[in-house]
């Protein structure tokens, strides 16, 4: 008995320390969707029900800006799970200077998200940024980027592209470094093919150390307010750029619309929460037919 109060004893700093960081914001979160608060009603905001989802299920670009949230979530994903696969694949074998390119690749992971977008929008300077001056040196025009839709959207796409793999890299090569050896040795023996190797070995071995990664690379993609903000300069060319995370940002901070805000991204957590939730499920499945 004495043992058992100890142990709550020793569990009740952090015990609240996460109630005052996690569960209070997130059900303040949660009571201010329910309110009319914003920049008028700042102190006196009433409770108004489940007004401000109403509104936001009426919101005329709602769809549209959820279709470009999942066209950027999933090719992000696409990519740093391609790049960050094949270099690590790269890596793990014998290469002269392992080490430095390693260090070099996790540059881009290091280096805080701000400076690296706003170095990025510099690059996509029409008449003084690097990407268009190497554009034209290979014989190309140049793109106006932030004034037309789609290369305004790319402009971030590659941004973020640099900036996650290197996740998936460092996630990748911990995995591979884990496999042992004699199973590629007694593949080999077989006659295996370096596909069949890399499917029926390296891919279900990853599996495991993959799966929370892409969990996470997800939410964090899904989320990632920074990259699309600074680089295409508040959504430009008129709003077109937005994803869900940066309309939300600008109803709370450019528009003070603080209650439909809040209502907003508990409509962004329940979609990331259904999808880690079928995500985890189907991962199971799969671990079992192996």
């Amino acid at each position: 008995m004495r043992s058992k109060r100890l142990i709550w004893l020793f569990l009740l700093p952090s015990g609240l320390i996460i109630a005052c960081v996690v569960f209070y914001p997130f059900l303040y979160n949660i009571w201010i969707s329910t309110t009319n608060m914003n920049l008028y009603h700042i102190r006196d905001y009433s409770f108004q029900g489940l007004r401000n989802f109403r509104e936001i299920f009426g919101e005329p670009d709602l769809y549209y800006y959820f279709g470009k949230t999942v066209i950027w979530t999933g090719v992000n994903l696409f990519f740093h799970l391609f790049l960050g696969i094949s270099i690590a694949m790269l890596l793990n074998g014998r290469v002269r200077g392992r080490g430095v390119f390693r260090a070099l690749l996790i540059l881009p992971w290091a280096m805080p998200q701000y400076i690296s977008a706003l170095t990025w929008k510099g690059m996509f300077n029409y008449q003084y940024g690097s990407v268009n001056l190497i554009l034209r040196k290979l014989g190309f025009a140049g793109f106006e980027w932030f004034s037309n839709e789609f290369w305004a959207f790319l402009a971030p796409i590659i941004t973020n592209i640099w900036l996650g793999f290197p996740f998936i890299m460092v996630v990748t090569l911990g995995g591979l470094q884990s496999i042992p050896r004699d199973l590629y040795e007694a593949a080999d023996i077989d006659g295996a093919s370096w596909w069949q190797k890399f499917r029926h070995i390296t891919l279900p071995m990853l599996r495991p150390v993959l799966a929370p990664a892409i969990v996470l690379g997800t939410i964090w993609t899904f989320n990632n307010l920074n990259v699309i903000w600074l680089v295409t300069e508040r959504g430009l060319p008129a709003d077109k750029s937005h994803i869900l995370v940066t309309y939300v940002y600008k109803a709370a901070f450019t528009y003070y619309r603080y209650g439909y805000a809040a209502a907003f991204s508990i409509f962004i957590f329940l979609i990331l929460l259904a999808f880690v939730l079928v995500y985890m499920r189907q991962t199971r499945t799969l671990e079992q037919a192996y």
